[in-house]
């Protein structure tokens, strides 16, 4: 058994680094949602919803994102027309967990590792608030696709992204970079 463990050890350290980091951002992610009150929305959504407003402005789209009281969401109109609403899971932060627990398993040193998190969760939310905006205007130009557009299209886009960004830090950044 000691043999395998020797053998699989740079394997077992990368799934218990994952794995720990994983668990530790998603409970202070939940920890941090805790602290809203049940009819709020949280502060990332809301700058995920300002941002949005203001690409969506910035190219003079009649666009406002709007929120009840009673709702835990941002309701997008669009040409004056309900379009859709932001919750919590469009900020996109459960896939900045995913790929930082996945930078920090295959971390090297301290200083290329944060800056790529910090350049990578930022490139995240620059691409999320695209998505979001980009969603809207199709959705409102081709209806018959939202489903799609929102299902399927838009997290291979986003997920995309986060695969393009660990095949980068693999392969130019990690321990493991050649």
């Amino acid at each position: 058994m000691r043999k395998y463990l020797i053998q699989f050890k740079p394997f077992l350290i990368f799934i218990g680094t994952f794995f720990v980091t994983y668990i530790v951002l998603t409970f202070i992610y939940k920890w941090y949602l805790d602290s809203f009150q049940v009819n709020d929305v949280d502060g990332i959504t809301k700058i995920v919803g300002r941002n949005v407003e203001q690409l969506m402005q910035l190219f003079n789209c009649d666009i406002k994102i709007d929120k009840k009281l009673s709702d835990s969401w941002l309701d997008v109109f669009y040409n004056k027309k309900y379009m859709t609403r932001i919750i919590e899971g469009c900020n996109a932060v459960s896939v900045v967990i995913l790929f930082v627990s996945f930078v920090v398993a295959f971390s090297g040193k301290f200083k290329p590792t944060f800056l790529f998190i910090l350049l990578g969760v930022l490139l995240i939310h620059i691409v999320n608030v695209i998505r979001i905006a980009l969603l809207v205007i199709l959705a409102y130009s081709f209806p018959e696709y939202a489903h799609f557009l929102h299902g399927v299209f838009f997290p291979l886009v986003i997920y995309g992204l986060v695969f393009a960004l660990w095949f980068i830090w693999i392969n130019k950044f990690s321990k493991y970079a050649r």
